[in-house]
């Protein structure tokens, strides 16, 4: 069978032999990888490891690989968005099932294990701010995943019909997707201290999520429906803007993935902590415990 073959154009990679975005090589990339917005963020990951193998950073893609109680780990930031995300996922896929020298795919499939540690907003009165979220299933206002082939085949697409009867979906905002996020990746580090529900992530910070400055929203109700919404015996639980592109995309691809957010926010009460940042830490230790 002839070996699917990347031009130039569709991979592009760097003088130097890195993916184009990230900056990254294929040698320094852990099959377990811990994914922040921040780059920031990624030194306060890698101050817990024991030891740095390597250290690169482009625009808001930084990215270290260390040890961390003798795992091989690679902490990755991805900035904001889910078209952030498109760039990160894709190009580590690449640089774990491409060979860089023929353009061609590998001949075995190796899997990654992402686990995104972000913050969110929490939408309900049991996600008080400082509570921990696994996302088991995200709504994905961002319409990433619909431009993917196969986008049917890693969504829950009875959820995705329940919520737009609920929501009363408008048509011109594009068509929610639910993404699945990979449940023993989330038996292994949500355990019995992390907060399971669904998520939905948002294509914006202000109008998306609801929130209403200067310029008025389309639908000003849509918070409560949101909350309101249950499906399974679940709600959702929390605003966040990356992990529907993550899990789908790393399901389409054949790697495990799951979003873990901290709570700095309560719509629901409207309480706001912004000194989230000396207390994240608790999270970034579990999920490196766990990974």
């Amino acid at each position: 069978m002839t070996k699917k073959y990347f031009p130039e154009s569709e991979l592009i990679i760097n003088n130097d032999g890195s993916c184009f975005h990230l900056h990254l090589k294929q040698e320094f990339l852990a099959d377990k990888v811990i994914l922040v917005g921040d780059p920031a963020r990624v030194n306060t990951v890698a101050a817990h490891f024991d030891s740095i193998e390597h250290e690169v950073s482009s625009r808001e893609f930084h990215t270290i690989t260390g040890i961390y109680n003798g795992k091989r780990i690679t902490c990755q930031s991805h900035g904001i968005g889910c078209d952030n995300i498109d760039i990160v996922v894709n190009e580590l896929d690449t640089l774990a099932n491409v060979d860089y020298t023929t353009r061609t795919e590998r001949d075995e499939h190796r899997t990654l294990t992402m686990v995104r540690i972000g913050t969110c907003g929490g939408l309900q009165p049991f996600t008080p701010t400082g509570c921990f979220v696994a996302s088991v299933k995200s709504i994905g206002f961002d319409g990433l995943l619909n431009y993917y082939a196969g986008r049917n085949s890693v969504c829950d697409l009875q959820l995705e019909a329940a919520f737009k009867q609920h929501m009363q979906w408008d048509a011109i905002k594009g068509s929610p997707y639910v993404a699945v996020a990979d449940k023993e990746l989330i038996d292994q580090v949500a355990r019995d201290d992390m907060v399971r529900g669904y998520t939905v992530a948002c294509g914006g910070f202000y109008g998306p999520q609801g929130r209403q400055l200067r310029a008025d929203i389309a639908d000003p109700e849509q918070n409560q429906k949101i909350e309101s919404f249950e499906y399974d015996g679940m709600k959702i639980c929390n605003f966040e803007m990356e992990s529907s592109a993550l899990a789908g995309l790393a399901s389409l691809l054949g790697h495990r993935a799951m979003t873990c957010c901290m709570v700095i926010a309560n719509r629901y009460a409207r309480k706001m902590n912004t000194e989230y940042k000396n207390s994240i830490d608790t999270l970034i230790e579990k999920v490196l415990d766990r990974i």
